[in-house]
């Protein structure tokens, strides 16, 4: 069983939840604009929040006493990364997606036009 978050450790708990959501979001809208836009410059600011959310995750599952059993341990670290990997996935899957679609229009347009 775990032991619930102490009430001295209440803000940091509040403010480290807060803050795995802000460097989540930044990590994927970064990823995603430096991709789109074709800026490479960009990932590292990228790279760099995402290295704030696993600060932030850790901040978290330390005060939350996620780290008290193996289970939990083991959740926080596939949880940090599947986040690293899942940018990089979602990204293949569309632009696979998309050249696939674009390669069916092209093949369309050239039947009509014969």
């Amino acid at each position: 069983m775990i032991e619930p978050v102490a009430l001295q450790n209440f803000f940091l708990t509040f403010f480290s939840a807060a803050m795995v959501i802000l460097t989540g979001a930044l990590y994927a809208l970064l990823f995603a604009y430096a991709r789109v836009r074709q800026r490479p410059r960009l990932m590292p600011l990228a790279y760099l929040a995402y290295g704030g959310l696993v600060v932030s995750v850790l901040v978290l599952a330390l005060v939350a006493n996620l780290f008290a059993t193996a289970f939990w341990t083991f959740i926080v670290a596939l949880m940090l990364l599947g986040y690293l990997l899942a940018p990089h996935a979602i990204w293949h899957l569309c632009v696979g997606t998309h050249a696939q679609a674009h390669a069916g229009e092209e093949s369309e347009g050239l039947q009509q036009h014969s």
